[in-house]
């Protein structure tokens, strides 16, 4: 493309200009961040509707803030009702008030009995009914408030949901919408382009801050003040008293997150680095395979986890910490709250004896709702803060996406704006003194007064060097981009005063890698017009030569091609692109470099295709390879964005100029007469009417030979994710951490510990509210400074285990994750590279294995069995106590612990923000955004923005459709998990005051029993809720597992075959049959026999498809045949060692691997048997003719290539891959492609390298452009999986055979360059 390769090579670049361009990264840098939009504008999109139930579920949310106060009350009454009840029946008025009474004032006989005052005719029984009474009134309460909590709370829930999820609907389509209008020039240079995730993540952080979690912030707020408020209006000393926890408690919390937040970070960032090295080797498998890298790349990746265990390591550190601490905080407030508030409650007993007696100011009442509100408060500060940072989060990502959907582009594919002319256009095109520069390169000007006139149905050419700017008219002509001067007319009207969707709509384009859509074949051709007829497709099809094969495939036009097309090979792609660009009828048809990238058949037959859809249309063409241009009407030289020269071939010949030069650039090694060329191409008419069109008859070169590339099945052994679950060996991945036992084992003993806190706290709780009750004030308060002084070492003791058993379980945890990642990284690059062709073994899946699956098993080792052992420590010892305690209520408050367990893990997922359903939809629907946006220039040139938008929206029904049921469902969750502990409370209390009443049971023990069964199983709920999700951990470990125990088909363990030391370099096919093993139907090789003579170069030669480069992985086992040999010095290779094996071999392939690493480095990956010292690299560097250039560099070959090399021009990359090789000093090199995709000038420099390089060592190229072979030892050619004839490149021209043909159609249709 023009102005394409102007941002490759790295050249040296002068002082002035390396400032300048380290000043404008500053600036980018410091380019401010969007400014977050006020909190109120995320709801720019709520209809009326939704502002209504906005309104409701802010009034639900306040509503449902009463709830946890109006209990606390309730239930401080019933503690004061039962206290009371035992006062007045455990002792007569004179024991209880005898300290306050003077001896004269002692009651005549004793016969009063109650409180003083009280009326003496009160007998038990009818005390007994009375607080009955209280009790069930009070229990009736609770169950009222419980019923209230479960209606308002499934309100707001649902209500706030339902507004998030509507609006997200909305802005979604919205989105997609703006992606799809901006102009191509806004993506060049917008810095982040994440566009699509940011469709899953920045809108999930929208719908996050305008969701449930704004209702759950109003309600956790609303219960705090409100809690604080019932606090100070039933004791405000006590509150105060307590309160002073508070701030150590928070200051805690904020000083552990600060921390985790920062250990976090450095984790992630460690295990990017580490996990960076596992992409980079995955991505190039093929070249850690031949440079046998594989234990470089483990051992550089185990270098990466070190780093990331021990940021782990310090992450597990600070968090149990911090656990530790608020436990330990926590429960030091209980003691001192039930301390000073037994001191102040039997200070109050002078007021209760005075005569009458006069209302004391601290009760238990009045200690019970101070202690819960104060604790309640506490608590729902911190659950409220949390959901702040997802509001501000929210009001930044909405930030980002109102910006892009406010955005107005300056090229607007949307407008309905400018001139429509009736009818087609004519053609005429007219640049007019045109000044260009890429938005991202201003300082780069491609096009400089440039002018050209084409006429109607004229055929033009562009030609000139790489970045001269050819493609740069092609994407001015569409409207891609303005001229920064000058004009662009089409008919005598600017294009800009057109409009634009009529201007596309007129211009077919067929590019150099067609992009297809992941649909089926004739739906990809209709993308090129809505109200195209399936004949009409058919008709366009036969016009581009692709009718035959899609006719042969077995769901024929309804063959789905995969994404981009992966499913067809280059040619067949091509030909339906044109298919695609012909039912347009366009009135334009712009062809850039549209058979560059492909092999001699293919390309023969795409430009007969080519030139059939020319016919009656002005065509722009660009190309490198000047043969396929020769007949064009007018041929226009391009120089320094300017037009050098123009005519026709014979004229610009003749004028001995810059075209000239460029053909004979590419025509040395033909020997060809210019002045010939029309006597070759009249030669070829013949032979195309013979054969080439013939296709029906099934001529040599047929379409009916061209392989039929099918749909690649995914591994029928993949399991579905039930099963994986089910076939997880937990045994075996406890195994895999037996290392770390000791830690193990003082977490599990630290988690029964910590299990049993809960239900010896309920223990403490019972005792000290029966102490309130003591008549004797002395004994009471000895009583109650014991309690608190238990309450205490309860709290130091739920600190060290919480501490502990997490602490241990993350070392566990982490050294098992780096173990695994290690283990299944190594598993991995031991496999055959059939494996990775697996669907199922995409980069993004090992990857996500790599990070995911090895992390997440944690959730089923160490973890999980604390969880487990402290829930069962918890229930267990809860139930005994229960059972000890009174088998009969705790019988009752047992029917509750599953209800109670299901609420709170259930609120614990809402809460923790998991979301337990999954929504396919939403991603078959990301995944079509994905398609449009990464094809930005497709969609515009075919003006299907609106068709996109439409297809992602009627995805997007049925998910959004399911999320409203869902978000019903969540409501009712909600609802259900807040008031189940009402329920649960009234029934205790009211049985266990029955039993108070008619069994005299101790009313401590209700407590003791309800506190620990209710309470210890709301937090057994919760800690299943929080604890990694278990089943996601099963799966995870199941994949791991299955990968670790699967043997390679091709084992290359250094134990395995026989070691060869050095090789004469002979290389033997015989009778080899193969197929791929991801497409068992398509046979590539039949009975294929080869045979190179040690030291000689040897051309592997035919069409496309025909097994070529099968052979050449093959011989580096890259794969066995089905049957047959491949022999190595007459050695099957299948006995020898591989990486022995590939040690005598090297490759340099058509797009070479490199990696981000220095060139040294790189040019040193050649040998990873040694350590390659400087003087080998630089001496590989001279052979391979880029040592020049890397001196030139300001950090020589410590300069960093970047991802896949891309800081590397072609050119470059393919001499350091070259130089790789050498370092090996192979006996056989190996060249697939090495030149098929550079331009003329790198060609040559490439050339030059690889002549070198083979000199005094076995070759085996493969090369479309035959001219690149002429001068090999022999020439093989195959044709369907079989060697059809050999020899020089003289003498199989004399055969005029097969390789004649391919001579002869690359000379006039194409391929001279070759």
């Amino acid at each position: 493309m023009g102005g394409k390769s102007s941002k490759g090579d790295i050249t040296k670049p002068e002082k002035g200009e390396k400032d300048k361009k380290d000043d404008k990264d500053e600036k980018e840098k410091e380019k401010p961040a969007l400014p977050p939009v006020p909190y109120f504008r995320l709801f720019r999109y709520a209809s009326t509707m939704d502002k209504v139930l906005l309104v409701v579920g802010l009034l639900a949310a306040l509503g449902s803030g009463f709830s946890m106060p109006l209990m606390v009350i309730f239930f401080g009454r019933i503690t004061d009702t039962m206290v009371g009840n035992a006062e007045a029946t455990e002792g007569d008025k004179w024991e209880y008030c005898k300290n306050y009474w003077a001896p004269t004032t002692a009651p005549p006989g004793g016969t009063t009995t109650g409180f003083p005052g009280g009326n003496s005719t009160t007998g038990p029984d009818t005390l007994g009914d009375e607080f009955l009474d209280d009790i069930k009134n009070l229990a009736l309460g609770m169950i009222y408030i419980g019923a209230g909590t479960l209606a308002l709370g499934f309100v707001f829930v649902s209500a706030f949901n339902i507004i998030a999820e509507n609006q997200v609907y909305r802005i979604r389509r919205l989105y997609l919408e703006a992606l799809l209008r901006q102009n191509v020039g806004w993506y060049d240079t917008v810095q982040d382009k994440n566009f699509v995730s940011r469709i899953a993540e920045d809108l999930m952080k929208v719908q996050e801050a305008t969701g449930e979690k704004v209702g759950l912030c109003i309600f956790f707020m609303a219960t705090c003040f409100l809690s604080l408020g019932n606090a100070f209006w039933h004791g405000w000393k006590l509150t105060l008293v307590v309160l002073c926890s508070a701030p150590v408690l928070a200051i805690t919390a904020s000083i552990v997150a600060g921390l985790q937040s920062k250990v976090a970070a450095s984790e992630q960032e460690s295990y990017a680095k580490a996990g960076t090295v596992a992409q980079e080797a995955i991505t190039n498998v093929k070249t850690v395979m031949a440079f046998s890298g594989g234990e470089k790349e483990v051992k550089r990746y185990e270098e990466g986890l070190e780093v990331s265990k021990i940021a782990g390591k310090k992450r597990g550190a600070v968090s149990s910490l911090g656990m530790g601490l608020m436990w330990l905080i926590i429960y030091a407030a209980y003691a001192l709250a039930f301390w000073y508030g037994t001191k102040l409650i039997l200070e109050g007993r002078e007021k209760t004896c005075a005569d009458p007696p006069e209302e004391p100011e601290y009760t238990a009442e009045n200690m019970i709702i101070v202690f819960f509100s104060v604790l309640m408060g506490a608590f729902n500060i911190g659950q409220s803060a949390s959901y702040f940072e997802a509001f501000a989060v929210g009001k930044g990502a909405g930030a980002t996406i109102f910006s892009i959907i406010d955005r107005i582009p300056e090229i607007d594919s949307y407008s309905e704006k400018g001139k429509k002319p009736q009818g087609r256009a004519k053609g005429e095109i007219e640049f007019r003194g045109v000044d260009f520069f890429y938005p991202s390169r201003p300082d780069v000007q491609i096009l400089k007064g440039f002018n050209l006139s084409v006429k109607p149905g004229q055929t033009v050419a562009l030609v000139g060097h790489s970045g001269c700017g050819k493609s740069t008219c092609i994407q001015l002509l569409q409207r891609f981009y303005d001229p920064i001067a000058g004009s662009i007319s089409l008919d005598g009207e600017k294009i800009t005063d057109l409009n634009i969707g009529w201007l596309r709509s007129q211009i077919g384009v067929v590019s150099q890698e067609p992009i297809l859509f992941n649909t089926t074949i004739a739906e990809n051709i209709r993308y090129g017009r809505d109200d195209v007829t399936q004949k009409e497709i058919e008709e366009a099809c036969r016009q581009s030569n692709a009718h035959f094969f899609i006719s042969k495939l077995p769901n024929k036009y309804e063959t789905v091609v995969g994404d981009r097309g992966a499913a067809l090979s280059g040619g067949q792609k091509q030909r339906i692109a044109i298919a695609r660009a012909l039912v347009r009828n366009p009135a334009i048809l712009l062809l850039d470099e549209a058979t560059s990238a492909l092999d001699t058949q293919s390309e023969s037959i795409v430009q007969a295709a080519l030139d059939n859809a020319r016919q009656g249309r002005t065509t722009l063409i660009v190309a490198h390879r000047l043969s396929t241009i020769r007949n064009a009407d007018v041929l226009v030289a391009i120089n320094e964005g300017q037009v050098a020269e123009k005519g026709t071939h014979n004229e610009l010949i003749r004028q001995k100029g810059l075209y000239h030069a460029l053909v004979l650039a590419q025509m040395q090694g033909r020997g060809e007469d210019l002045e010939n060329i029309e006597e070759e191409k009249d030669e070829l008419k013949q032979y195309k009417e013979s054969s080439m069109y013939n296709t029906e008859r099934g001529s040599v070169l047929s379409i009916q030979d061209e392989t039929v590339v099918t749909p690649i099945e995914s591994g029928a052994d993949e399991l579905s994710e039930k099963q994986l679950a089910k076939q997880a060996s937990i045994r075996r991945l406890l195994a895999l951490n037996m290392e770390e036992w000791p830690y193990m084992l003082i977490g599990t003993v630290s988690a029964f510990i910590q299990g049993s806190v809960m239900p010896i706290y309920a223990i403490i709780f019972g005792e000290v509210l029966q102490v309130l009750s003591d008549p004797n004030e002395e004994k009471a308060q000895k009583d109650a400074n014991k309690w608190a002084l238990a309450f205490l070492g309860i709290g130091l003791l739920a600190g060290a285990s919480m501490f502990l058993q997490l602490f241990m379980f993350s070392l566990a945890g982490e050294a098992l994750t780096q173990r695994l990642r290690k283990m299944t990284f190594g598993a991995m690059l031991r496999q055959e590279l059939g494996w990775f062709d697996d669907p199922a073994n995409n980069i993004g899946a090992l990857c996500a294995r790599l990070s995911g699956d090895a992390a997440s098993v944690q959730g089923a080792t160490g973890s999980r069995i604390g969880t487990i052992v402290q829930s069962i420590s918890t229930i267990g010892i809860a139930i005994g106590l229960a059972m000890y305690y009174k088998p009969k209520l705790g019988a009752v408050a047992l029917a509750f612990v599953p209800l109670v367990v299901i609420a709170t893990y259930f609120q614990g997922l809402l809460l923790f923000g998991q979301n337990f359903f999954e929504q396919k939809a939403t991603e078959e629907s990301s995944k079509i955004a994905v398609q449009a946006v990464a094809n930005i220039r497709t969609v515009a040139s075919l003006c299907k923005e609106r068709s996109f938008v439409k297809m992602y929206q009627d995805l997007l029904v049925k998910a959004h459709k399911d999320t409203m049921k869902v978000n019903l469902i969540r409501g009712f969750i909600f609802g259900f998990s807040q008031s189940i502990p009402f329920f649960a409370y009234a029934a205790v209390n009211y049985y266990g005051a029955t039993l108070i009443r008619d069994e005299n049971m101790p009313y401590g023990d209700v407590f003791k029993v309800g506190e620990a069964l209710i309470f210890g199983t709301m937090m057994v709920g919760q800690a299943l809720a929080f604890a990694p999700n278990y089943n996601k951990a099963k799966i995870a470990g199941a994949r791991i597992l299955t990968l670790l125990d699967r043997r390679p088909k091709i084992e290359n363990s250094p134990g395995v075959g026989l070691q060869i030391r050095s090789s004469n370099g002979a290389v033997k096919t015989e009778n080899v049959a193969f197929h791929y093993p991801t497409r068992p139907t398509a046979q590539i090789l039949k009975s294929m026999s080869l045979q190179v003579e040690p030291g000689s170069s040897v051309a592997l030669v035919g069409p496309s498809g025909c097994g070529k480069s099968t052979c050449i992985q093959l011989i580096l086992r890259y794969y066995d045949p089905i049957s047959g040999k491949v022999r190595l010095d007459n050695q099957d290779i299948a006995a020898l060692n591989v990486d022995a094996l590939r040690s005598q071999m090297a490759i340099v392939a058509q797009e070479p691997a490199l990696f981000d690493r220095t060139i040294a480095e790189n040019i040193a990956y050649g040998d990873n048997s040694r350590s390659v010292s400087m003087d080998e690299i630089i001496s590989a560097a001279k052979m391979a003719n880029i040592h020049t250039f890397i001196a030139g560099l300001p950090a020589g070959y410590e300069t960093r290539v970047g991802e896949m090399g891309t800081q590397l021009s072609g050119g470059q990359k393919q001499r350091v891959a070259i130089a790789r090789a050498l370092v090996r000093n192979p006996k056989i090199l190996l060249l697939d492609e090495a030149t098929s995709a550079l331009d003329t000038e790198s060609e040559q420099v490439v050339q030059a390298a690889l002549d070198q390089a083979s000199s005094g060592r076995t070759s085996i190229t493969i090369a479309h452009r035959l001219s690149s072979i002429q001068n090999v030892d022999k020439i093989i050619v195959i044709n369907r999986g079989e060697v059809c004839e050999s020899g020089s490149h003289e003498e199989l021209l004399q055969q005029k055979g097969l390789y004649h043909r391919l001579w002869n159609m690359q000379g006039s249709s194409g391929n001279n360059s070759e």
